[in-house]
């Protein structure tokens, strides 16, 4: 049985949805979330949604500077490659795992981008 691709904000919200649930207990990663950053979900996950939305869809919903939101995180704990990786890994996994398709794929190439330059960056202020 194949999966559908991502096509809608219902898609993006799903997946945004169960890659935190996820990522908020990893044993790794989640203290960045829980007890750094110490994020809302319920009002981290919207801005998500419309960051996700505007890579995936090309719907123009997302406002705001990502890097400058994880410079003071990086600041406080170190974002470092194993970190990064470990990021990457659950995306990709909570990805693969309910859709397939140019969107699903764009999903995790985008996501390695931005972990590149997001880790480059930190890098560079340390």
């Amino acid at each position: 049985m194949s999966m559908k691709d991502i096509t809608s904000r219902e898609d993006v919200e799903f997946l945004v949805q169960a890659f935190y649930g996820r990522i908020v207990k990893d044993d790794l990663i989640g203290f960045f979330f829980t007890d750094v950053a110490k994020i809302d979900l319920n009002l981290h996950l919207p801005k998500m949604y419309n960051f996700w939305e505007s890579i995936l869809l090309g719907n123009p919903v997302y406002e705001g500077q990502p890097m400058a939101k994880h410079f003071p995180i990086n600041d406080i704990a170190a974002m470092e490659e194993k970190h990064f990786n470990r990021w990457l890994q659950v995306w990709e996994r909570t990805v693969h795992e309910n859709f397939e398709g140019h969107n699903a794929e764009n999903a995790i190439t985008r996501a390695l981008n931005i972990a590149r330059i997001m880790h480059h960056k930190m890098k560079s202020v340390r």
